[in-house]
C-alpha cells in the first residue's frame, strides 16, 4: 500500500510517498480504500507540528476522506465490507487505505461523488455548527464571510443562505468574488483594494453586520469586528492567514457583541448526538440542491505537497482533494 508520509516535521516539500505494510483492522476498526481525501488547513499545521493535536512521526496527513470498506474488525456492527463511507480522523487519509474506528465513520449518501464526499464533512460541518449552533443565526440577519472563496468560506456562504441570511463575501480578488457570488453571496467586497469598514457601513446602512465568519485571522479581523452591530457575533474559526490577531476587549464591551470560538473537531467528540443531527441536516440540504460543494482541483498522492502548498499560499477556491 502506498501512503504520503511525514517523516520529519516541516514544510510540504518534505513529504514523501512510500510503500507501507498492508493495514489490518483492530477491534472496532475498519480498513477503508480511500477514493478521495479532502485537503484542509489543519493538515498544513500538523505536518509542521503547529496544530493543537500532535501526531507521532512518521504519519500520513489527511483528516477527512471518502472510500469503500475493504475489511471490518472484531466487534464492528455498524458497517460492512463493500459499503461506501465518509470518515473524519486527525490524520492518515493521504494514503491508498486507512484503518479507522467505526465511530469516526458515517454512511456516504447515495449519489454523492467521492470527491465531494471526501471534502464535505470538515468544512460544511464546521460552518453549520458555527452558524446554527454557535451564532444562532436567524433568518434575515446579515453575515460577513472573510476568505469567502476558500473551503470554509464557500461552505459558510452557502449555509448562511440556506439559513435565510443576507451574505456579504469578502475575498482578495475579483476572480474569487465571482466564485462567491456564483455560490449565493448577495454582496462582495474585494478587501485588498477596498476599505472593508467603509463598504460594510454602506452596505448595512451604518447598522453593521450581525455575524462575522473569520477563518483567516490577520489584519482584517479587527476591522471586521469593528463592523459588527449591536449584539453581533464574531465567529473565530481559524487563522489561515498565519497571524493570530490581538483584539482589544473594549470592542465587544462597547458593541454588546460576542467573540465566539468554533472548534468542530471537539464538538464531534464531546457532542456526538448533536453532530450526527447536523450531518443529517447537511445531507438533506445537499440532496435538495441548497448547498453545492466546490471541488476545484484533484491531486495524486505524489502531488500532496503541491496541494498543501497551494492551500497555504491561498491559491485554492473551494476545496482540493487527493485522489490515490
Amino acid at each position: 500500500m502506498r501512503a504520503v508520509l511525514c517523516k520529519a516535521f516541516g514544510p510540504p516539500e518534505r513529504l514523501v510517498v512510500e510503500e507501507v505494510p498492508p493495514l489490518q483492522p483492530g477491534a472496532g476498526e475498519v480498513v477503508v480504500r480511500v477514493k478521495a481525501a479532502g485537503v484542509n488547513f489543519p493538515d498544513s499545521l500538523i505536518i509542521q507540528n503547529k496544530y493543537q493535536i500532535k501526531a507521532a512521526l512518521p504519519f500520513s496527513p489527511g483528516g477527512e476522506f471518502a472510500g469503500v470498506i475493504r475489511e471490518v474488525g472484531e466487534g464492528v456492527t455498524r458497517f460492512s465490507a463493500g459499503q461506501s463511507v465518509i470518515g473524519f480522523t486527525g490524520w492518515g487519509a493521504f494514503a491508498e487505505e486507512i484503518a479507522v474506528g467505526q465511530d469516526r465513520l458515517v454512511p456516504m449518501p447515495d449519489g454523492m461523488p467521492y470527491d465531494i464526499a471526501g471534502s464535505f464533512l470538515m468544512t460544511y460541518g464546521t460552518c453549520y455548527h458555527a452558524l446554527s449552533d454557535r451564532a444562532r443565526l436567524a433568518p434575515g440577519e446579515t453575515v460577513l464571510v472573510l476568505g469567502a472563496a476558500g473551503g470554509i468560506g464557500i461552505a459558510a456562504v452557502e449555509i448562511a443562505k440556506a439559513l435565510g441570511a443576507r451574505v456579504i463575501a469578502g475575498a482578495s480578488s475579483a476572480e474569487k468574488l465571482r466564485t462567491c457570488l456564483a455560490h449565493g453571496a448577495d454582496e462582495a467586497i474585494e478587501y485588498q483594494s477596498e476599505d472593508l469598514r467603509v463598504r460594510l457601513k454602506a452596505l448595512t446602512g451604518g447598522r453593521g453586520v450581525d455575524v462575522v465568519v473569520d477563518p483567516v485571522g490577520g489584519r482584517f479581523s479587527e476591522p471586521a469586528l469593528r463592523s459588527v452591530g449591536w449584539r453581533g457575533r464574531f465567529l473565530v474559526v481559524g487563522f489561515a492567514g498565519g497571524e493570530i490577531p490581538k483584539i482589544a476587549l473594549n470592542l465587544p464591551l462597547l458593541k454588546g457583541c460576542s467573540i465566539v470560538g468554533v472548534f468542530w473537531g471537539d464538538f464531534l467528540r464531546r457532542e456526538p448526538a448533536n453532530s450526527q443531527r447536523d450531518l443529517q441536516t447537511l445531507v438533506a440540504l445537499y440532496r435538495a440542491g441548497r448547498i453545492k460543494p466546490l471541488v476545484s482541483r484533484h491531486y495524486p498522492l505524489e502531488a500532496a505537497g503541491d496541494a498543501l502548498q497551494a492551500l497555504m499560499s491561498r491559491n485554492v477556491q473551494g476545496k482540493v482533494v487527493i485522489v490515490p
